[in-house]
């Protein structure tokens, strides 16, 4: 005899965003809607954005931040439901990561950010 057994509840959901790839954003805002986590993979990919002289060097420099942590920050400022777990190998670049969470962008810059 078969046993129909309910799936467990979905409570996260992990997907390709960062600044640069954002076309998870229509299920970012489903997770945030249903109060899911969503779990930003490749988080930190920033590619010419951090450039010197490109836009994430140039708020990085004004706020004494990385453009990793600038990178963090905004995922982290994005939504509340987000969970982002950049990958290291060094104990200095997680360090630097952790840091990400304590800058607080202005609207302004987060706008900027995501204008880009």
């Amino acid at each position: 005899m078969k046993r129909h057994v309910k799936p467990p509840p979905i409570v996260s959901v992990q997907n390709l965003f960062n600044l640069v790839k954002r076309d998870a954003e229509p299920v970012l805002d489903y997770c945030k809607r249903h109060n899911l986590a969503f779990i930003p993979w490749f988080p930190l990919a920033t590619g010419q954005l951090a450039a010197p002289g490109g836009p994430l060097d140039e708020l990085a420099n004004k706020m004494g931040a990385s453009p990793s942590q600038l990178a963090l920050a905004w995922l982290l400022k994005r939504s509340p439901v987000k969970v982002p777990i950049p990958g290291t190998a060094r104990v200095v670049h997680l360090e630097e990561n952790v840091a990400g969470a304590g800058v607080k962008l202005s609207d302004a810059d987060f706008e900027r950010l995501t204008s880009i």
